[in-house]
């Protein structure tokens, strides 16, 4: 017998509460949260838990669960966007000293998913699997610039004093100026926006579809990079990025 939707969607809320500022959960808590009864509530945690979604962490609290470390783990090994992307990164930090990322778009979220360094200069805040600021850095803004119309004016509405506060445009039509002078530059850079003192290149990949999928960037530990230079990193990042687009296309026309 399956489960209503309703219920599938109540039962994945549970997992959506936990994250760095709260990693351990009451029973009693999460059935306040959700405004759920205990019965259905038990059995939610009880498939969760037999599941390894979630573990027991004592005094009827839990946590996440090691079939997460699991399906990490696989994804790592086994995503196409990482495998295409990873041996073009290493290459990019062997001849620039940074940080390369790969930053997937995710909802209205951006998520790295493949980090490579060659720098010790200073360390990346946004490792694999937090979440980045979605409006500032330029990572996010590559992806950014290229969401879809609709979703772009739905989530100017809903965080406008967010965008004006970024210097991405206090109305939606100086946003989207803004933004489609970025994508006619191909490439964003940015510096100190996230993290202080270094400079972000990065470049949009594109998945079968068109839309925007993921970013290729490089972090740099210097501000005040030389145009010149800057250039040449720009050109390069949004070569591989767009290597990266075609090898995703071409995977996803052969798996059809």
């Amino acid at each position: 017998m399956e489960v209503p939707m309703q219920s599938n969607e109540r039962m994945l809320a549970v997992l959506d509460l936990f994250d760095l500022d709260h990693p351990e959960w009451r029973f009693e808590d999460i059935a306040a949260r959700l405004s759920c009864g205990r019965s259905t509530l038990y059995r939610y945690i009880k498939l969760l838990t037999d599941a390894g979604f979630l573990a027991p962490a004592g005094d009827s609290s839990y946590r996440l669960g090691p079939r997460i470390i699991e399906m990490d783990h696989q994804i790592r090994v086994t995503d196409p966007l990482i495998r295409r992307a990873k041996p073009l990164m290493s290459e990019i930090i062997r001849d620039e000293a940074g940080i390369c990322l790969l930053c997937r778009r995710y909802r209205d979220r951006v998520l790295c998913v493949h980090e490579e360094s060659s720098t010790t200069r200073f360390l990346s805040n946004y490792e694999r699997g937090r979440a980045r600021p979605l409006l500032r850095g330029a990572a996010s803004l590559a992806i950014l610039m290229h969401f879809p119309a609709h979703r772009l004016s739905r989530l100017f509405n809903r965080m406008p004093d967010e965008f004006a506060g970024a210097g991405l445009g206090d109305t939606l039509p100086d946003l989207r100026a803004r933004l489609k002078a970025m994508r006619q530059g191909g490439w964003v850079v940015t510096e100190s926006q996230v993290t202080e003192g270094v400079t972000g290149v990065a470049a949009p990949v594109f998945g079968a579809d068109g839309e925007i999928l993921a970013s290729l960037s490089i972090t740099l530990p210097e501000t005040g990079v030389p145009p010149a230079r800057l250039q040449a990193v720009g050109k390069r990042i949004l070569f591989c990025a767009r290597v990266v687009t075609a090898a995703s296309q071409q995977g996803d026309a052969e798996e059809k």
